[in-house]
């Protein structure tokens, strides 16, 4: 079994990553983001969600219409808090990285995936090929 390196996690995005936490609404990195970019698991660098995907649900979370491939994201049950909600996970390092609902925008398929920010790395567009994410640059155009 492969271990994870998660020596270069802060302890928010451990707690979120690992033990399944939520960062505060609102007061997280990413939710007001409005760069052009693509957003990779913290953990591992996986490629999860583009800007494009991204809108604002009012929320208080980054919260994305769809993950860039349905193959590297995992759902399971989560009925903790008292309620029933599909959670999200990164399907190679099993990061948390929050819900998905079906509140979304009808016009982008109606899924809101609320994610938390402490799980997620964001790489500019024109950074993109620098960080070794090149291929994903026809996303953009």
């Amino acid at each position: 079994m492969k271990t994870k390196d998660l020596s270069h996690l802060s302890p928010l995005q451990f707690r979120v990553t690992q033990q399944n936490g939520t960062e505060p609404a609102f007061q997280n990195e990413y939710h007001d983001n409005k760069k052009e970019g693509l957003y990779v698991d913290i953990v591992d660098g996986t490629p999860l969600f583009t800007s494009k995907d991204k809108f604002d649900s009012g929320c208080g979370w980054p919260s994305f219409s769809k993950p860039i491939n349905p193959d590297l994201v995992v759902e399971k049950k989560d009925y903790s808090h008292r309620m029933f909600r599909i959670e999200i996970r990164s399907k190679e390092a099993d990061s948390h990285l929050g819900h998905v609902f079906d509140d979304g925008p009808r016009a982008l398929g109606g899924l809101r995936y609320c994610i938390n920010s402490a799980s997620l790395k964001f790489i500019p567009l024109e950074e993109l090929e620098a960080a070794g994410y090149g291929e994903y640059l026809k996303l953009f155009k």
